[in-house]
């Protein structure tokens, strides 16, 4: 083993992801109500209006990407995914809460840490170009390149997604954290890339068949979190949310590989609405 060569470059320390990606970071909190019933009125109204500027997506200086969204069950309250390339920026928004008039009432339960990234699984346009001649086409045909060109294209817009994306519209929600399994037998990381590229092919024509229903995206938390990956999903109905995790639980690439940990189902809200389903303040 070689001890590596010493630089004579200084190496710039920098935070933004070096791809142009951003900084990801779910939050969820729950109310301390005992600690809110000691609060005089007007400092929950005081709290209130400030919880509400923290949160407004359009405050100057604010995170790229700030969703609020009510939370169903008991796991939490209320929830936040925010985004920006500066990952303080985006834990300032976490800070701001806590150091809040409410602040002595918000607890924190849950969060997950991550970064945008272009999965390796992804097809390059060559790969999409060698898909096709495996499918029958000729290369260089006229069908051939049109369908190489509207693949090319689509893929511009899909890594810019990929790595700075636009919340959708749809307002049902979910949270999941998940890793590839290291077992003895079942280690994803062992595969050959080919299987892998395979397996993860047939799952991501499983969540194809929800286009236009579900909107997904996945950030890594490798060297981050405890977990691998964290999945967001976006639906136009929660229903949907059901049917295609189970759909795709039956893929290989999840049935056999996939460990998942805590769910987190919520409701796209804004910051008043949310404090207005949780009473805070009326």
């Amino acid at each position: 083993m070689h001890r590596p060569t010493a630089s004579t470059q200084p190496i710039e320390s920098t935070r933004p992801p070096i791809d142009g990606g951003w900084h990801c970071s779910h939050f969820y909190y729950t109310w301390n109500r005992d600690r809110l019933a000691d609060m005089p009125p007007a400092q929950v109204a005081e709290g209130r209006a400030a919880l509400i500027s923290t949160l407004d997506p359009a405050r100057e200086g604010q995170p790229l990407r700030v969703q609020t969204s009510i939370v169903s069950g008991a796991k939490a309250d209320f929830g936040l995914m925010v985004m920006d390339p500066d990952p303080l920026v985006v834990d300032s928004v976490h800070q701001q809460l806590m150091a809040s008039p409410l602040g002595p009432a918000i607890v924190p339960g849950y969060s997950f840490v991550s970064m945008t990234e272009i999965s390796e699984y992804v097809m390059t346009a060559e790969q999409y170009g060698e898909r096709l001649v495996a499918e029958g086409e000729t290369a260089g045909s006229g069908v051939y390149e049109t369908k190489l060109k509207a693949y090319a294209d689509r893929l511009v817009h899909m890594n810019h997604q990929r790595l700075t994306p636009n919340f959708p519209a749809y307002t049902n929600t979910c949270f999941y954290p998940m890793n590839k399994k290291r077992k003895v037998g079942e280690n994803w990381f062992l595969l050959p890339k080919e299987d892998r590229n395979a397996m993860m092919s047939e799952h991501a024509k499983s969540g194809m068949a929800y286009a236009g229903k579900v909107s997904q995206l996945i950030t890594v938390g490798l060297g981050l979190e405890d977990w691998e990956w964290g999945v967001t999903l976006w639906a136009t109905n929660p229903e949907y949310l059901k049917d295609i995790v189970y759909h795709m639980r039956f893929d290989e690439a999840s049935a056999r590989y996939a460990e998942f940990g805590p769910f987190y189902a919520s409701y796209v809200s804004t910051a008043a609405a949310m404090l207005d389903h949780c009473l805070i303040g009326k």
